[in-house]
């Protein structure tokens, strides 16, 4: 998978932005969306977008030894009264050596973006234009930003990444994929409706975030367990199954990050179902998100 890098915008793209201005639909140029949604504060919410481009739809060029592909992407978000909340525009770049261009075809290329959002119901729409080729296409859904209430227990989008790791203190809270302290780097499903894929050479990787776990009035600390549940979703038989208390995490308060790394070679190929479980044996609140995945 290439991870591009970004280019400030040199020009305002005017073209791609009368498109979504026009509600004009063009799908010469297929791509894949992705939207997540992480508290920041009770009513300010992150929510990462990823744009996912097969190399197969990018039009290469040979140019100083390797071949380049070249994306312009634009983005806005409105609210249903019509006022743009937020827009995003960038260029970026695909370089791959041309011996290896045939073999890079079945790769995607994803762009990160992470705005932040006031709770609410937004439009999304995102343009896409293959400079070389001259091709545009649209994406257009509407979006709920969830409100996260003091007095309830809820959690984030559950992220299943195929890349997760610590970043460095100065880097907190900043840089692409990066949310907190950590680099996540979602999966993205096509719009065919089926689920992320992972080969099983690869790490399956999940992230999750929990809020408002309530604290006990003597020690001042959450009580709570969490139940990871991998189900094959052919036989409905569980195929992994772990369970952590917050006690084991050590000095938590009433928001925790899930953070765990699975093998996929340990599971067959098939389709899966993921659940994580949290219930808080205070307040008697369960959470049970969920995502389902496959493995080849």
């Amino acid at each position: 998978m290439t991870v591009w890098n970004n280019k400030p915008p040199s020009v305002k793209f005017k073209d791609l932005e009368e498109v979504v201005s026009h509600k004009i639909n063009v799908n010469l140029m297929p791509f894949d969306v992705l939207t997540d949604f992480v508290k920041v504060t009770g009513d300010t919410v992150l929510v990462p977008i990823t744009v996912q481009i097969k190399n197969k739809d990018i039009t290469f060029i040979n140019k100083d030894g390797v071949s380049r592909g070249t994306v312009n992407i634009f983005g806005r978000l409105t609210t249903i009264s019509g006022r743009v909340a937020q827009t995003f525009e960038d260029t970026v770049q695909v370089d791959v050596p041309p011996e290896l261009l045939p073999k890079t075809t079945e790769n995607a290329s994803v762009y990160p973006k992470a705005v932040p959002l006031r709770p609410g119901r937004y439009m999304l729409e995102v343009v896409v234009k293959d400079v070389n080729g001259d091709r545009v296409g649209t994406w257009r859904r509407g979006m709920q930003v969830p409100e996260f209430t003091d007095d309830k227990l809820s959690t984030s989008s559950l992220i299943l990444a195929d890349k997760m790791y610590p970043v460095a203190s100065k880097n907190v809270g900043t840089g692409n994929f990066v949310i907190g302290d950590t680099f996540v780097r979602p999966r993205v499903p096509g719009a065919d409706g089926k689920p992320v894929s992972f080969k099983r050479d690869q790490k399956l990787n999940l992230w999750l975030q929990v809020y408002n776990l309530e604290m006990d009035e003597k020690t001042h600390k959450p009580s709570a367990t969490v139940e990871y549940n991998v189900f094959n979703t052919t036989t409905n038989k569980p195929v992994i199954h772990t369970v952590e208390s917050t006690e084991q995490m050590g000095n938590i308060g009433d928001q925790v990050t899930l953070k765990k790394t699975l093998s996929a070679a340990n599971l067959q190929p098939g389709v899966y179902k993921l659940q994580i479980k949290v219930n808080d044996n205070i307040s008697k609140q369960v959470v049970d998100p969920s995502t389902t995945f496959s493995v080849e």
